[in-house]
């Protein structure tokens, strides 16, 4: 009794008809055969598989008439077997991963110990159209399966068929000659007899010789048939040839232990870059690039042994039109024994692999760049399963929401992580991806586990699995947390700006229109101060638009630098006059007199002016104010502005020379931009040099840079 086990109808229309087919063959139960094996055997060997099955399907069971792989296995139930399945359609039957079709969800073979994870089935049909049974092959592995292997397999069971319908004309052919030797033995009979009664039976020995002719015509029958049957073998033969001539696989036989090639098809030629005229040559003579490299020894070890031998994806130098070229094969050494067991011959099956090993080399290359990037840019990776929650993150992934590579961090810990007033935004923009299939990207604040605030943008895209229900998300995050302190840097600097540039063009309104008023009496005691008023407020405002202009071109690279030789201490004498004309403060120029530099002079008086202004502006009382000049030991020169102020607490000191960045002095107010150090940080590091400050809170502050030293003459 058939135990379908497939939830599918496994008995076709024509069962009987078929059954009726199969029977006329006389095979099942039947010892197995050399020809059958050995062309199970080969079909093993040349896909890799480690079973492979010449089957037949009768009523209720499936019979192994070849059994590669499947130890002593005879039978089994039709019900549980995948050839059922396969006699179901003319074509060839691929499962490349069981575990995937619905059909083998209960079967033995799939869930059960033996793992069964690959199958491919070629049908063999009967000369007129009945499907008898399959070759296959099995693998505990999945696989794909390529339109190539498909037409090899095909071809094998193409061949096998061959030989059961050539095995069927044999029992035929030895069936009507049994029947002849019968009858021959009644003639004889009769003859002897007819000897013995010659004289009363001569009636008899006519009719005798009668028959003996009616026999002597079928004789001329099987005759005639044996001679069909060799031209059936040859014909078959020819087609196998031709087959191994033009098969996609490379095929080669090499005979005796100087390997002679005695059999190469078109793809092992074509593999070598050689021709026909090898055929017939040593193989050492034919290939002499392998000299040097490790085949030929194993060759030998194989003739030597008897055994096969099987490797994947190896290195091979080959010479192709005088060129050597890296290669890469599966392939497998198989010796070909005589009868005592001997080794005469070894068939070379091989498959190149190359292309296959070069797109996995640049796919390496090609992760290995996104690493890079992924590193270089701070940017963490992800993969969520959607299902569990849990997460499989990058070291910098976890790094940018505050844990360590070894700490657990999966979706709870990130969710807890956002702060609350975001949760319903991240959750309903995950929820909108996953929906629509769209990628994913929020920007939201977090907290560290140390308590630390930071800002994190995170995107991501939805995959799903085949039944279209969401599966993972892949994605990326990283810390903008300085972007976003820039951005409200850059927000509070226009505010200021505003302001700024607002103040001087109010006070040069008024003025003008109290001069206005005055037109008619120049003379007036308050002209004069009113026209130094408007010219201080005009010299604020160029002051700030200076500034403006300076960002810009740093911004755009477009600051210009006309660099030479120059005397620091000559361009630090002519600096600064107006400060020097007031008489309020002492510049103190001290160090070395004769340094030079190759620079912008006029951009270097910039720096320095810049410097002597704050200094004024933040330590008002400091009246003296050094200026000096030393050269260092790496040959740069090193020019410093220092004052006696309050200083600058150390814990904004590494951000005074960012853009848009202005210091709390404790409720004092200043007037300007706050962009003067960080024109004149970017002034100098376009001079390819440092700048810096050292300063402690009571003790003031002195301001650095360095320059590209001119050697003294």
């Amino acid at each position: 009794m058939i135990e379908n086990t497939f939830g599918i109808n496994i008995v076709p229309e024509n069962e009987a008809h078929r059954l009726d087919a199969l029977k006329r063959y006389r095979i099942t139960d039947t010892p197995s055969e050399e020809s059958f094996d050995g062309i199970a055997r080969l079909a093993a060997q040349i896909f890799n598989t480690p079973v492979s099955l010449l089957s037949l399907v009768d009523a209720e069971s499936v019979f192994f008439k070849a059994n590669i792989g499947m130890g002593k296995a005879t039978r089994t139930n039709r019900g549980k077997s995948l050839c059922a399945l396969a006699v179901m359609d003319e074509k060839l039957t691929v499962f490349e991963d069981a575990l995937k079709e619905p059909c083998l969800i209960a079967n033995p073979n799939v869930t059960g110990d033996f793992g069964l994870r690959f199958y491919a089935g070629a049908p063999l049909i009967t000369h007129d159209g009945f499907s008898i049974g399959t070759l296959c092959i099995i693998d505990q592995k999945s696989r794909i399966f390529s339109d190539a292997d498909r037409l090899i397999l095909e071809g094998l069971a193409k061949t096998a068929m061959d030989h059961i319908e050539l095995r069927r004309s044999s029992l035929d052919t030895i069936d009507e000659v049994r029947q002849v030797n019968i009858q021959l033995n009644a003639t004889r009979k009769n003859l002897e007899d007819a000897v013995h009664e010659l004289a009363e039976f001569n009636m008899e020995m006519e009719a005798t010789n009668d028959e003996l002719n009616k026999v002597n015509n079928e004789l001329s029958k099987s005759y005639d048939l044996t001679v069909s049957l060799n031209a059936s073998l040859k014909n078959s033969e020819q087609r196998l040839k031709s087959f191994i001539s033009h098969a996609p696989v490379a095929f080669g036989i090499l005979t005796g232990r100087e390997l002679m090639i005695e059999v190469a098809n078109d793809m092992i030629l074509k593999i070598w870059g050689k021709t026909g005229s090898i055929i017939g040559m040593p193989l050492v003579n034919a290939l002499p690039e392998l000299e040097g490299q490790p085949y030929l020894n194993i060759l030998d070890n194989v003739f030597t042994t008897g055994s096969s031998y099987v490797c994947d994806t190896t290195h091979v130098r080959l010479d192709s039109e005088g060129v050597i070229n890296d290669c890469y094969f599966d392939f497998i050494y198989e010796p070909l024994k005589n009868e005592l067991g001997e080794s005469v011959a070894i068939i070379v099956i091989g498959n190149e692999v190359t292309d296959r090993i070069n797109k996995r080399k640049k796919l390496e290359e090609l992760n290995q760049h996104l690493k890079i990037a992924l590193h270089a840019g701070r940017l963490g990776s992800y993969n969520l399963n959607l299902k569990t929650g849990i997460m499989s993150c990058s070291e910098i992934c976890k790094a940018n929401y505050g844990f360590a590579n070894e700490d657990p961090f999966n979706f709870d810990d990130l969710m807890n992580s956002i702060l609350p007033e975001y949760r319903e935004y991240v959750k309903k923009e995950i929820d909108n991806s996953i929906k629509n299939a769209l990628p994913y990207h929020a920007e939201y604040m977090i907290k560290w586990p140390d308590g630390s605030l930071h800002w994190m943008s995170a995107s991501g895209l939805p995959g799903y699995d085949h039944e279209g229900n969401p599966a993972h998300m892949n994605g990326v995050t990283i810390d903008i947390t300085k972007r976003k302190n820039y951005e409200a840097q850059k927000d509070d600097f226009l505010g200021i700006a505003s302001h700024e540039l607002k103040t001087p063009i109010t006070s040069l309104k008024a003025t003008i229109q109290l001069l206005t008023r005055l037109k008619g009496n120049l003379g007036h005691e308050m002209v004069p101060r009113l026209i130094d008023q408007a010219s201080g407020s005009m010299k604020k405002l160029n002051a700030l638009v200076d500034d403006l202009l300076n960002m810009h071109r740093i911004s755009e690279g477009q600051l210009e630098l006309k660099k030479e030789v120059f005397n620091v201490s000559r361009m630090l004498d002519n600096c600064c006059n107006d400060i020097r004309f007031i008489g309020k403060y002492n510049l103190i120029i001290e160090g070395d007199r004769e340094a030079s530099v190759f620079a912008d002079e006029s951009r270097i008086e910039q720096v320095v002016v810049n410097l002597v202004n704050n200094a004024i502006k933040y330590a008002p009382d400091s009246r003296d104010i050094y200026l000096s000049t030393e050269t260092l030991d790496n040959g740069q020169i090193r020019i410093s502005v220092k004052d006696n102020g309050d200083g600058i607490d150390p814990a904004v000191q590494p951000f005074i020379f960012d853009r848009y960045y202005r210091a709390n002095h404790q409720g004092k107010k200043y007037s300007g931009l706050g962009l003067g150090l960080y024109i004149s940080s970017e002034i100098i590091r376009r001079h390819e040099g440092d700048i810096g400050v050292e300063s402690s809170l009571g003790k003031g502050s002195r301001f650095w840079f360095t320059l590209p030293a001119k050697e003294k003459v």
